[in-house]
Protein backbone atom coordinates (compact mmCIF):
# COMPACT_ATOMS: atom_id res chain seq x y z
CA UNK A 1 0.00 0.00 0.00
CA UNK A 2 2.09 2.54 0.79
CA UNK A 3 2.78 5.87 1.23
CA UNK A 4 5.48 6.84 -1.37
CA UNK A 5 8.65 7.84 0.35
CA UNK A 6 11.14 10.10 -0.89
CA UNK A 7 13.44 9.40 -3.63
CA UNK A 8 16.36 10.69 -1.01
CA UNK A 9 14.97 8.21 1.71
CA UNK A 10 14.91 5.38 -0.73
CA UNK A 11 18.37 5.90 -2.11
CA UNK A 12 19.59 6.54 1.79
CA UNK A 13 18.09 3.12 2.51
CA UNK A 14 19.03 1.44 0.42
CA UNK A 15 22.51 2.61 0.32
CA UNK A 16 23.09 1.98 3.73
CA UNK A 17 21.05 -2.07 3.54
CA UNK A 18 24.01 -2.84 0.24
CA UNK A 19 27.12 -1.52 2.37
CA UNK A 20 25.89 -3.88 4.90
CA UNK A 21 25.45 -6.62 3.29
CA UNK A 22 28.46 -6.35 0.86
CA UNK A 23 30.15 -10.14 2.39
CA UNK A 24 31.06 -12.15 -0.06
CA UNK A 25 29.45 -15.58 -1.31
CA UNK A 26 27.58 -17.41 1.31
CA UNK A 27 28.93 -20.50 2.90
CA UNK A 28 26.76 -23.55 2.51
CA UNK A 29 25.83 -24.27 6.00
CA UNK A 30 26.10 -21.05 8.37
CA UNK A 31 23.63 -22.34 11.33
CA UNK A 32 25.15 -25.22 12.85
CA UNK A 33 23.97 -27.52 9.67
CA UNK A 34 21.09 -26.07 8.43
CA UNK A 35 20.71 -23.73 5.45
CA UNK A 36 20.34 -20.40 5.98
CA UNK A 37 16.81 -19.23 3.87
CA UNK A 38 15.38 -15.76 3.85
CA UNK A 39 12.23 -14.50 2.65
CA UNK A 40 11.20 -10.48 2.55
CA UNK A 41 8.19 -10.82 3.91
CA UNK A 42 6.73 -13.45 6.54
CA UNK A 43 3.64 -14.30 4.51
CA UNK A 44 5.96 -16.28 2.35
CA UNK A 45 8.83 -17.16 5.04
CA UNK A 46 6.24 -18.85 6.92
CA UNK A 47 5.62 -21.36 4.05
CA UNK A 48 9.51 -21.55 3.55
CA UNK A 49 9.86 -22.09 6.97
CA UNK A 50 7.52 -24.92 6.73
CA UNK A 51 9.03 -26.57 3.88
CA UNK A 52 12.38 -26.83 4.68
CA UNK A 53 11.52 -28.16 8.55
CA UNK A 54 14.81 -28.46 10.42
CA UNK A 55 17.23 -28.66 7.54
CA UNK A 56 16.91 -24.85 7.05
CA UNK A 57 17.01 -21.80 9.60
CA UNK A 58 14.59 -19.40 7.89
CA UNK A 59 14.91 -15.26 8.66
CA UNK A 60 11.66 -13.23 7.41
CA UNK A 61 12.36 -9.62 6.74
CA UNK A 62 9.30 -8.11 6.79
CA UNK A 63 7.35 -9.24 10.16
CA UNK A 64 5.74 -6.00 11.98
CA UNK A 65 1.33 -6.37 11.30
CA UNK A 66 1.23 -2.60 12.54
CA UNK A 67 3.70 -1.69 9.88
CA UNK A 68 2.81 -1.22 5.61
CA UNK A 69 5.54 -3.44 3.81
CA UNK A 70 5.40 -1.17 1.00
CA UNK A 71 7.17 2.01 3.19
CA UNK A 72 9.51 -0.91 4.12
CA UNK A 73 13.29 0.70 4.66
CA UNK A 74 15.90 -1.89 4.82
CA UNK A 75 18.85 -2.13 7.36
CA UNK A 76 22.41 -3.64 7.52
CA UNK A 77 21.33 -6.83 9.28
CA UNK A 78 18.95 -7.56 6.18
CA UNK A 79 21.91 -7.18 3.96
CA UNK A 80 23.90 -9.45 5.77
CA UNK A 81 20.62 -11.91 5.85
CA UNK A 82 20.66 -11.63 2.04
CA UNK A 83 24.12 -11.89 1.25
CA UNK A 84 24.75 -15.59 3.42
CA UNK A 85 21.27 -16.80 2.23
CA UNK A 86 21.57 -20.41 0.00
CA UNK A 87 18.04 -19.12 -0.78
CA UNK A 88 16.62 -16.08 -1.41
CA UNK A 89 12.26 -15.49 -1.72
CA UNK A 90 11.33 -12.02 -2.81
CA UNK A 91 7.74 -11.14 -3.82
CA UNK A 92 8.76 -9.23 -6.65
CA UNK A 93 6.32 -6.92 -8.80
CA UNK A 94 7.01 -4.02 -7.17
CA UNK A 95 6.89 -4.77 -3.87
CA UNK A 96 10.18 -5.21 -2.38
CA UNK A 97 12.67 -3.85 -5.17
CA UNK A 98 15.67 -3.42 -2.57
CA UNK A 99 15.98 -6.83 -2.36
CA UNK A 100 16.47 -7.69 -5.64
CA UNK A 101 19.44 -4.66 -5.65
CA UNK A 102 21.05 -6.22 -2.41
CA UNK A 103 20.57 -9.79 -3.85
CA UNK A 104 22.14 -8.05 -7.37
CA UNK A 105 25.30 -6.57 -5.03
CA UNK A 106 25.82 -9.90 -3.31
CA UNK A 107 26.01 -12.17 -6.67
CA UNK A 108 26.32 -16.23 -5.47
CA UNK A 109 26.38 -18.88 -7.21
CA UNK A 110 25.40 -20.97 -4.48
CA UNK A 111 22.48 -18.81 -4.06
CA UNK A 112 18.90 -19.96 -5.52
CA UNK A 113 17.32 -16.47 -5.92
CA UNK A 114 13.37 -16.89 -6.45
CA UNK A 115 10.92 -13.79 -7.52
CA UNK A 116 7.45 -14.51 -6.64
CA UNK A 117 6.21 -12.59 -9.40
CA UNK A 118 8.00 -14.51 -11.43
CA UNK A 119 7.21 -17.62 -11.19
CA UNK A 120 3.69 -16.72 -11.27
CA UNK A 121 3.93 -14.67 -14.35
CA UNK A 122 2.56 -11.11 -13.01
CA UNK A 123 4.65 -8.24 -14.35
CA UNK A 124 5.76 -5.35 -12.66
CA UNK A 125 2.17 -3.30 -12.27
CA UNK A 126 0.32 -6.27 -11.29
CA UNK A 127 -1.02 -6.74 -8.04
CA UNK A 128 1.85 -7.69 -5.67
CA UNK A 129 -0.30 -9.75 -3.02
CA UNK A 130 0.21 -12.85 -4.41
CA UNK A 131 -0.02 -14.84 -0.86
CA UNK A 132 -3.77 -14.23 -1.66
CA UNK A 133 -3.89 -16.68 -4.56
CA UNK A 134 -4.51 -19.91 -3.80
CA UNK A 135 -3.11 -21.24 -6.83
CA UNK A 136 0.14 -19.05 -6.49
CA UNK A 137 0.59 -20.50 -2.79
CA UNK A 138 0.50 -23.58 -4.71
CA UNK A 139 2.98 -22.53 -7.56
CA UNK A 140 5.26 -21.22 -5.11
CA UNK A 141 5.44 -24.09 -2.52
CA UNK A 142 6.38 -26.08 -5.29
CA UNK A 143 9.13 -23.79 -6.63
CA UNK A 144 10.84 -23.54 -3.01
CA UNK A 145 10.69 -27.50 -2.91
CA UNK A 146 12.38 -27.72 -5.72
CA UNK A 147 14.82 -24.91 -4.97
CA UNK A 148 15.64 -26.56 -1.64
CA UNK A 149 16.29 -29.70 -3.41
CA UNK A 150 19.08 -27.86 -5.60
CA UNK A 151 20.47 -26.07 -2.95
CA UNK A 152 20.51 -29.51 -0.64
CA UNK A 153 20.44 -32.63 -2.85
CA UNK A 154 21.03 -35.33 0.02
CA UNK A 155 17.64 -33.95 1.96
CA UNK A 156 15.68 -34.23 -1.68
CA UNK A 157 13.40 -36.55 -0.19
CA UNK A 158 13.05 -35.00 3.15
CA UNK A 159 12.02 -32.08 1.40
CA UNK A 160 9.45 -33.64 -0.77
CA UNK A 161 8.14 -35.61 2.46
CA UNK A 162 7.54 -31.57 3.86
CA UNK A 163 6.04 -30.27 0.99
CA UNK A 164 3.90 -33.46 1.20
CA UNK A 165 2.34 -32.66 4.33
CA UNK A 166 2.22 -28.78 3.78
CA UNK A 167 -0.26 -29.56 0.87
CA UNK A 168 -2.37 -32.22 2.25
CA UNK A 169 -2.27 -31.39 5.96
CA UNK A 170 -0.95 -28.16 6.65
CA UNK A 171 -3.24 -26.06 4.00
CA UNK A 172 -6.51 -28.55 4.56
CA UNK A 173 -8.46 -26.28 6.72
CA UNK A 174 -7.04 -23.42 4.26
CA UNK A 175 -8.81 -25.42 1.22
CA UNK A 176 -11.75 -26.05 2.70
CA UNK A 177 -12.85 -22.85 3.73
CA UNK A 178 -11.87 -21.59 0.27
CA UNK A 179 -14.36 -24.20 -1.21
CA UNK A 180 -17.49 -23.47 1.39
CA UNK A 181 -17.06 -19.72 0.55
CA UNK A 182 -17.14 -20.34 -3.12
CA UNK A 183 -20.03 -22.74 -2.73
CA UNK A 184 -21.92 -20.26 -0.65
CA UNK A 185 -21.28 -16.87 -1.41
CA UNK A 186 -20.19 -17.13 -4.69
CA UNK A 187 -20.98 -13.99 -6.72
CA UNK A 188 -21.66 -11.94 -3.42
CA UNK A 189 -21.60 -8.42 -4.36
CA UNK A 190 -18.32 -6.66 -1.57
CA UNK A 191 -16.69 -4.03 -0.84
CA UNK A 192 -12.61 -3.15 -0.40
CA UNK A 193 -10.42 -0.53 0.96
CA UNK A 194 -7.57 -1.80 -1.68
CA UNK A 195 -6.13 -4.46 -3.69
CA UNK A 196 -4.96 -6.83 -1.28
CA UNK A 197 -8.16 -8.73 -1.31
CA UNK A 198 -8.53 -8.87 -4.89
CA UNK A 199 -6.80 -12.39 -5.70
CA UNK A 200 -9.07 -14.43 -2.53
CA UNK A 201 -12.07 -12.56 -4.11
CA UNK A 202 -11.67 -13.82 -7.54
CA UNK A 203 -10.21 -17.63 -5.69
CA UNK A 204 -13.96 -17.05 -3.67
CA UNK A 205 -15.82 -15.86 -6.52
CA UNK A 206 -16.82 -12.75 -4.84
CA UNK A 207 -17.95 -9.70 -6.53
CA UNK A 208 -15.47 -7.04 -5.87
CA UNK A 209 -17.39 -3.64 -6.66
CA UNK A 210 -15.15 -0.80 -5.90
CA UNK A 211 -13.27 0.92 -8.69
CA UNK A 212 -10.26 -0.71 -9.23
CA UNK A 213 -8.93 2.89 -10.09
CA UNK A 214 -9.53 3.37 -6.24
CA UNK A 215 -7.84 -0.21 -5.04
CA UNK A 216 -4.56 1.57 -7.24
CA UNK A 217 -4.92 4.52 -5.70
CA UNK A 218 -5.01 3.55 -2.00
CA UNK A 219 -2.19 0.33 -2.90
CA UNK A 220 0.22 2.80 -4.31
CA UNK A 221 -0.73 5.85 -1.43
CA UNK A 222 -2.34 8.06 -3.91
CA UNK A 223 -5.29 10.42 -3.83
CA UNK A 224 -8.05 8.34 -5.26
CA UNK A 225 -10.73 10.24 -7.57
CA UNK A 226 -13.38 12.39 -6.31
CA UNK A 227 -16.02 10.22 -8.53
CA UNK A 228 -14.41 7.12 -7.30
CA UNK A 229 -14.95 8.34 -3.73
CA UNK A 230 -18.74 9.36 -4.33
CA UNK A 231 -19.75 6.57 -6.14
CA UNK A 232 -18.12 4.24 -3.16
CA UNK A 233 -19.89 5.86 -0.28
CA UNK A 234 -23.09 5.88 -2.91
CA UNK A 235 -22.35 1.73 -2.91
CA UNK A 236 -22.63 1.72 1.08
CA UNK A 237 -25.35 4.21 1.70
CA UNK A 238 -27.59 2.01 -0.77
CA UNK A 239 -26.16 -1.15 0.25
CA UNK A 240 -24.92 -2.47 -2.71
CA UNK A 241 -22.11 -4.35 -0.82
CA UNK A 242 -22.87 -6.68 1.27
CA UNK A 243 -19.71 -6.70 3.19
CA UNK A 244 -16.56 -4.07 3.48
CA UNK A 245 -13.15 -6.21 3.30
CA UNK A 246 -10.63 -3.30 4.91
CA UNK A 247 -6.63 -4.17 4.99
CA UNK A 248 -5.93 -2.85 8.49
CA UNK A 249 -2.58 -1.84 7.65
CA UNK A 250 -3.36 0.77 5.32
CA UNK A 251 -5.37 3.23 6.62
CA UNK A 252 -6.04 6.57 5.27
CA UNK A 253 -8.82 9.12 6.17
CA UNK A 254 -11.48 8.15 3.14
CA UNK A 255 -11.13 4.45 4.12
CA UNK A 256 -11.78 4.88 7.84
CA UNK A 257 -14.47 7.49 7.03
CA UNK A 258 -15.52 4.35 4.33
CA UNK A 259 -15.64 1.97 7.19
CA UNK A 260 -17.39 3.96 9.78
CA UNK A 261 -20.11 4.67 6.77
CA UNK A 262 -20.35 0.78 6.08
CA UNK A 263 -20.94 0.24 10.18
CA UNK A 264 -23.73 2.58 10.39
CA UNK A 265 -25.60 0.85 7.71
CA UNK A 266 -24.87 -2.49 8.73
CA UNK A 267 -22.77 -3.46 6.17
CA UNK A 268 -20.02 -6.28 8.43
CA UNK A 269 -16.66 -5.30 7.85
CA UNK A 270 -14.06 -7.84 7.90
CA UNK A 271 -10.34 -6.94 8.30
CA UNK A 272 -6.87 -8.50 6.49
CA UNK A 273 -3.74 -7.53 6.75
CA UNK A 274 -0.35 -7.91 4.62
CA UNK A 275 1.52 -9.97 6.86
CA UNK A 276 1.20 -12.59 9.44
CA UNK A 277 -1.00 -11.73 12.09
CA UNK A 278 -0.15 -12.39 15.31
CA UNK A 279 3.66 -12.52 13.95
CA UNK A 280 3.62 -15.79 15.93
CA UNK A 281 1.09 -17.54 13.47
CA UNK A 282 1.77 -19.65 10.33
CA UNK A 283 0.72 -18.86 7.04
CA UNK A 284 -2.46 -21.27 7.32
CA UNK A 285 -3.12 -20.29 10.71
CA UNK A 286 -3.87 -16.50 9.88
CA UNK A 287 -5.20 -17.38 6.39
CA UNK A 288 -7.84 -19.89 8.04
CA UNK A 289 -8.80 -16.82 10.87
CA UNK A 290 -9.30 -14.47 7.71
CA UNK A 291 -11.11 -16.16 5.89
CA UNK A 292 -13.34 -17.52 9.01
CA UNK A 293 -13.85 -13.83 9.82
CA UNK A 294 -14.96 -12.92 6.23
CA UNK A 295 -17.26 -16.44 6.14
CA UNK A 296 -18.88 -14.90 9.44
CA UNK A 297 -19.24 -11.88 7.81
CA UNK A 298 -21.13 -13.13 4.64
CA UNK A 299 -23.09 -15.37 6.75
CA UNK A 300 -24.28 -11.98 8.54
CA UNK A 301 -25.12 -9.73 5.65
CA UNK A 302 -26.62 -12.48 3.74
CA UNK A 303 -28.70 -14.92 6.23
CA UNK A 304 -26.95 -17.73 4.51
Amino acid sequence: MGGARSAAGIAAGLAVLLAGCALGPAHPNASGGRIDVVATINAWGSILAQLGGDRVHETSIIVNPDADPHDYEPTPADGRAIATARLLLTNGIGYDGWAAKAAAANPDSHRADLEVGKLVGVPAGGNPHRWYSPSDVTTVADAITAALKRVDPPDASYFDTQHAQFETQGLASYHRLIDEIKTTYGGTPIGASESVVLPLADALGLNVLTPPAFLRATSEGVEPSAGDKSLIDRQIATKQIKVYVVNSQNSTPDIAAQVQAARARGIPVASFTETLTPATASFQEWQVAQLQALQRALAQATGR
